[in-house]
């Protein structure tokens, strides 16, 4: 049987809500976004037809599949090994190994070319009867054809359908496509899932391609226990080992060993036992990840001994488990000497992880390390900013409101950062909680197939997990969320579209599909982002107007012009903006609760922090300079005469001005910065290091210290003029804010020393330094800024917050 689908035209990415009503009604189970007349093969009512022996893992893919239909129609489709009789829709699950059981049957011989590699598999139509043909090369092939049908499937309440002409065949290019889930206290929704909501997304997950699970043993970094836990750790970290040899999937162990093992072996010892204890628990276990660094820190002189002790412990719980090791956080030293110890290739290291705080490009491992061990990435795909991948460029007031771990679909920048890492054998992410799923599917897709395009990965998304009829407006949603984060925020018109397109979903939501996690999470962003430049455009305004107030001291006197600029400010704590929007995103944060137990508040849901996706918390932070300029009010009201004061006031106006000639530039705020040269970009760097834009608050500092430009490890962060007076001479004033951990800073103008490293000052203060002439004699300038060589730990440190090149005259 056959339907046609239905296609609601979008103009400028905005769904409209009475065109999508319209389609919804006559679509059916088509997505919104197919061609006008594609042709549907209905799949109500089909017979899942399986060879006559199945492995285990491969029926537990005959289980998903029925079960995940069930689940998103309500219609209980047979599964039989014998061909039906009646007339009706057949769909095949099978290996290849037994396609020989169905020669014979019609279209069996006209699938696309069969895949000859590991985990592949090709799906296709046949017939109007219909058969839906799924092969799978082995056991995997099988879970993963079954996915690929999953996510083409049009399921609605009553209907399945599949397009007529729909047929594929693929094989995987990454061996190792998995992602990290620890059941952990650091997570912002992990820790409260039972082992029902880890089968959910584990399934979820090896639908779009995903072959590998990393989990945590009970003693990491974090806190021993959570008031959301479920279970006790090690039952469930023993649960999630089972569950994923269910469906055949392989079973990672993040297991970091303690610090400084060569100063304490009694601690050597007990990490030993300890993995023996907990390894020996697990059913199933493939490979354990030791991180050189973020936990650990032993040199590797000490780490590599230990840790063929440790693997011998793994094998003999686990024979064929693997042991890989990464170099985060070392230093130059230590690199080398990791070099080294590689170089003379011990058997019982399997292979290398890249992970954040590696001090060499991918390619230089790559090349430092014996081909007879493969590299796998361990992309952070969670965080904003201070990790691996911060967001180019990202506005201020999202880092003081959204934080560092908010709910951050970045489909085209993740896509960037997968093809720009090259010569591996695939990834297991960096995740702390389910506010990056966007990205893991993404990331998990392109593991399998990197041509698959972003728009293709998201339709796909959103049909699987929020149904045919928001397909299309869903993907180009997340596309618009992701925009909400590109340049600045004030002048950033698209956040609103970005809220009225889920808007319109959210008027033709079902109470399903408001109850869906997925849904509420979007919902919650496009809200919380249009909320925050409601805030900032109000905030903003507030500082200019504080600031014309105080030009008028030398009319108004000094008292007056600061208690009308202080009364100015304080209308932000008194006036409530865009209250509906932000009543909704506490509802909706109330909702995901609820939902998946996501913790978007430290004393609402007892998040472990607010740093870990809380944000809620931080709703209401300040977008304007408001609280450092109180305190400067206070300051220059206890000043003791009018003159003083007005003339604090002419200086507090002016901060920024370099005077007459000179030049200014912030060079973490993407609009002042006129002189700092920058990198490559995400495509040829994607981890930014040089020049990328870092992130560090005081409540103390003005909100320009809060973010300054940095570089990474030895890699430079320059500065370069070209209009400067030949004649004259220049003072530079700088800020270095912030990291406050120890390191010294060098500067040279040209080749000329301006100041040798020193470390930076605390409390935070601008530093002077004399430009030596010959370096402007030519009218040109480059500043170059480089912190202590050679030092490890997660590579930031040189960090500048404010320039002023000041010219002092000829």
């Amino acid at each position: 049987m056959m339907r046609t689908g239905t296609q609601v035209p979008f103009r400028n990415g905005l769904l409209f809500g009475v065109a999508l009503f319209a389609a919804l009604s006559s679509a059916g189970g088509a997505d919104v976004g197919d061609p006008p007349g594609t042709e549907m093969v209905e799949l109500d009512h089909a017979t899942v037809v399986i060879p006559s022996q199945l492995s285990d893992h491969e029926r537990k893919a005959v289980s998903m599949l029925v079960e995940e239909v069930s689940r998103r129609t309500r219609l209980n489709w047979a599964v039989t090994s014998t061909w039906p009789v009646a007339p009706g829709p057949v769909v095949v699950v099978t290996p290849s190994r037994a396609m020989a059981e169905f020669s014979g049957k019609a279209g069996v011989d006209r699938g696309p070319t069969p895949p000859t590699r590991p985990e592949g598999y090709r799906v296709w139509v046949t017939g109007t009867a219909p058969v839906v043909w799924v092969e799978g090369q082995d056991e995997r092939g099988v879970l993963f054809g079954v996915g690929r049908l999953l996510r083409e499937l049009r399921m609605s309440r009553g209907r399945v359908d599949l397009p007529a002409s729909f047929h594929t065949s693929s094989s995987p290019r990454n061996a190792i496509r998995g992602h990290q889930l620890g059941y952990r206290p650091k997570t912002n929704s992990y820790d409260g899932w039972d082992l029902d909501q880890w089968e959910r997304y584990i399934r979820d997950l090896a639908v779009f391609g995903t072959n590998a699970v990393e989990l945590l043993p009970p003693e990491t970094d974090d806190a021993a226990d959570s008031p959301h836990f479920p279970r006790p750790p090690l039952e469930m970290m023993a649960g999630m080992s089972k569950l994923l040899d269910d469906y055949g999937l392989d079973v990672w162990v993040w297991y970091p060993v303690p610090d400084n093992l060569d100063a304490q072996p009694e601690a050597a010892r007990t990490s030993l036992d300890r993995w023996a204890e907990v390894l020996g628990k697990l059913p199933r276990v493939d490979a354990v990840f030791v991180p050189g660094g973020d936990p650990g820190h032993t040199r590797p002189g000490a780490l590599m001994p230990h840790l063929e002790k440790a693997a011998a412990v793994l094998r003999r719980a686990h024979p064929n488990a693997q042991m890989w090791v990464s170099t985060q956080g070392f230093d130059r030293v230590w690199t080398e000497e990791f070099y080294a110890i590689v170089g003379r290739e011990p058997t019982w290291l399997s292979g290398i992880v890249y992970g954040p705080h590696t001090r060499d490009s991918l390619a230089q491992v790559r090349a430092a390390v014996p081909r007879r061990y493969p590299v796998r990435l361990y992309p952070d795909i969670t965080h904003t900013m201070k990790c691996q991948f911060p967001v180019p460029d990202w506005d201020l007031a999202y880092f003081v409101t959204e934080g560092r771990e908010p709910i951050n679909p970045r489909p085209r920048a993740n896509v960037e950062i997968f093809e720009a890492l090259k010569d591996h054998v695939g990834f297991v992410t960096y995740s702390e909680g389910c506010n990056d799923d966007v990205n893991k599917i993404v990331w998990s897709v392109l593991g399998f197939d990197p041509e698959t395009p972003v728009a293709e990965i998201l339709r796909q998304y959103s049909r699987y997990f929020i149904g045919p009829k928001f397909a299309e407006g869903f993907a180009q949603g997340l596309l618009s969320l992701e925009q909400n984060w590109v340049g600045p925020l004030r002048s950033n018109d698209s956040v609103e579209t970005t809220l009225q397109q889920f808007q319109d979903m959210e008027r033709q939501a079902s109470p399903d599909d408001l109850r869906n996690w997925r849904f509420q999470q979007a919902l919650y962003r496009a809200y919380y982002d249009a909320l925050v430049r409601d805030r900032l455009i109000f905030e903003t305004g507030l500082e200019n107007q504080a600031m014309a107030d105080l030009r008028k001291a030398q009319t108004l006197g000094s008292i007056d012009a600061l208690d009308a600029a202080r009364a100015t400010l304080d209308r932000a704590k008194n006036t409530a903006i865009s209250p509906d929007r932000r009543a909704r995103v506490f509802e909706l944060a109330e909702a995901l609760f609820q939902s998946i137990r996501m913790q978007l508040s430290v004393p609402r849901y007892q998040a472990i922090g607010e740093e870990r996706g809380a944000n809620l918390d931080s709703i209401d932070a300040p977008l304007n300079n408001r609280v450092w300029l109180e305190a400067e009010f206070a300051r220059l009201r206890a000043l003791p005469d009018e003159g003083a004061r007005k003339e604090g006031i002419e200086r507090l106006i002016h901060r920024t001005d370099p005077g007459p000639g000179g030049f200014y530039d912030a060079p973490g705020d993407p609009t002042r910065r006129p002189h700092v040269e920058r990198g490559p970009g995400i495509s040829s760097d994607p981890m930014l290091w040089i020049a990328r834009q870092g992130f560090q608050p005081r409540p103390d500092w003005p909100l320009t210290w809060y973010r300054h430009a940095e570089s990474l490890y030895d890699a430079p962060l320059r500065m370069n003029y070209d209009e400067l007076d030949p004649r004259a001479s220049y003072t530079l004033r700088v800020v270095y804010a912030g990291d406050r951990f120890p390191t010294t800073l060098g500067l040279k103008a040209d080749d000329l020393v301006v100041h040798a490293p020193i470390p930076k000052p605390d409390p935070v203060r601008p530093l002077e330094f004399a430009i030596p002439r010959q370096a402007t004699s030519d009218g040109r300038l480059t500043l170059t800024w480089t912190r202590d060589p050679g030092r490890g730990g997660n590579g930031r440190g040189c960090q500048v917050t404010e320039v002023w090149l000041i010219r002092k005259g000829d």
